[in-house]
């Protein structure tokens, strides 16, 4: 089922509700005036018979013609013409019984039929006290029924036939019917109508997304119209394209980058080998240095085509989420940087830690850190490493960043002008910042006062710090 026809749908419904509850409160209320008047009528001429029995004195039944027509009122008078059948309880003008005491029943001479008893009304005329009103059937004829207490002599009942109200109330319902069903209509047509032209600007939205959605450029964009829900939508959806557009230019841009870089130490490789199917004719010592140049070629390709991949799993957390001690992380990785600093000075001043996040991640942002910082210093140099308050900084003493490099410093593939004689890809600094990023951190460069460059990288919310982590750490196990 389709939106418009679920709104079509329920504006219908609540039409038709509204229709049905006012056509039951409209004939409700024509019942209840039409039987309050024959409530009234009846109420009227019981008091009329009650004064009457009242002026008769006690215990005298009501004479004939009290409260109703005398035996021969229907007749002509002599006239000799036929006499008019007369309506069944008197019709408009009404019935009258009295009930006595003992449950007698008296009523005008001549008059046929009687109105059945009820054990309430007998005890009515019993204790002669109280009053009811009934709706009874008597012999296919609907009543009205007022039966009323005379003090200590019985009880009279009056009844009035309900026929020509009951047809009054059978034509409001129709007329009820007939106008609540149009008016169902009506509403059903309106609502559909009204769907329609509510949803027609989602149609055309629609149709745009489906068009974009079978276009794969993600360039183009809805052009949102006024500033309500769908102009909303209509930005929201330009936002989720620009991201998207940005994330597919970044995986084109790092595709091409990639076989860009890829190419040279591919091309080598290949020169290399096919010198090497001569072998023969090369003096031994050239094989060897051959031989050492193809495993320092596979070497670095291994290295770039792991950092490609590290950059290609962008910034989505892994599986692998765990608390870290980033402080241990930091010595481990100085520690074997000075296996292999040449006599560089590593001085590392790093306060218990626990961040929440990827230890290989962590650990290979920290290794390009204090790579970078391996590169770029002078033999007799020192590096300076800091974590404190959740931010680790990596302080190198040489020539720093120049001010048009600065700003390229953590971007993909980007090696200053200074940096292109030495061995790497560009990708390290991109790895740290993707992953800071990807843990809630970030990653900032600088040069540093004195000169050299500042790296300073966070990795998200701290987890424990100083005496916390300290005390986690000392906590006795087993």
């Amino acid at each position: 089922m389709s939106l418009r026809t679920r709104i079509s749908a329920t504006a219908a419904l609540a039409v038709a509700l509204v229709v049905v509850i006012a056509a039951v409160a409209i004939y409700l209320g024509v019942r209840a005036e039409l039987r309050g008047e024959v409530d009234n009528s009846l109420r009227d001429r019981a008091s009329a018979t009650v004064r009457l029995a009242g002026d008769r004195g006690p215990g005298a039944p009501p004479a004939e013609g009290d409260g109703g027509p005398a035996r021969g009122e229907f007749g002509d008078g002599g006239s000799g013409l036929p006499t008019p059948r007369p309506e069944p309880f008197g019709g408009p003008e009404g019935f009258q019984q009295l009930v006595l005491p003992s449950g007698h029943i008296i009523r005008r001479p001549g008059v046929e039929g009687a109105i059945p008893v009820e054990p309430r009304a007998r005890e009515i005329a019993r204790t002669g006290s109280g009053s009811y009103f009934t709706d009874m059937t008597v012999s296919g004829t609907h009543l009205r029924v007022l039966t009323e207490a005379l003090d200590h002599r019985g009880a009279i009942q009056v009844a009035r036939p309900l026929d020509e109200v009951d047809r009054q109330l059978d034509r409001v319902l129709l007329v009820l019917i007939l106008v609540g069903a149009a008016g169902v209509a009506l509403g059903a047509a309106l609502a559909a109508g009204v769907a329609r032209t509510a949803l027609a600007p989602i149609d055309r939205f629609t149709r745009r997304t489906e068009e974009l959605a079978g276009d794969p450029d993600p360039s183009h964009r809805i052009a949102p119209e006024g500033e309500d829900e769908l102009g909303r939508l209509a930005r929201s959806f330009n936002t989720t394209l620009d991201s998207l557009e940005r994330s597919v230019e970044a995986q084109r841009q790092l595709v091409a980058d990639a076989s860009h870089e890829l190419r040279t130490p591919i091309a080598s490789l290949r020169a290399n080998i096919q010198t090497l199917e001569q072998a023969e004719r090369l003096p031994p010592a050239e094989r060897d240095s051959l031989r050492a140049d193809i495993v320092a070629e596979l070497d670095e390709l291994t290295a770039l085509v792991a950092d490609i991949v590290e950059l290609a799993r962008g910034g989505k957390p892994g599986e692998l989420v765990d608390d870290v001690r980033l402080d241990e992380i930091v010595e481990g990785v100085a520690a074997r940087a000075r296996a292999r600093s040449n006599g560089l000075a590593i001085d590392v001043s790093a306060e218990p830690t626990v961040v929440r996040g990827e230890p290989e991640r962590i650990q290979r942002a920290v290794s390009n850190l204090v790579d970078n910082a391996l590169k770029w210093s002078p033999k007799d140099g020192t590096i300076e490493i800091d974590l404190a308050d959740g931010a680790l900084s990596v302080r190198d003493h040489g020539p720093g960043f120049e001010g048009a490099d600065l700003p390229h410093v953590f971007d993909r593939f980007y090696r200053a002008p200074g940096a292109r004689s030495l061995p790497g890809s560009g990708l390290g600094l991109a790895i740290v910042r993707q992953t800071a990023e990807s843990h809630g951190g970030d990653a900032q460069a600088a040069n540093a006062p004195g000169g050299g460059a500042l790296l300073r990288v966070t990795f998200g919310p701290v987890v424990r710090t100083r005496a916390r982590a300290s005390a986690a750490a000392a906590r006795p196990t087993g």
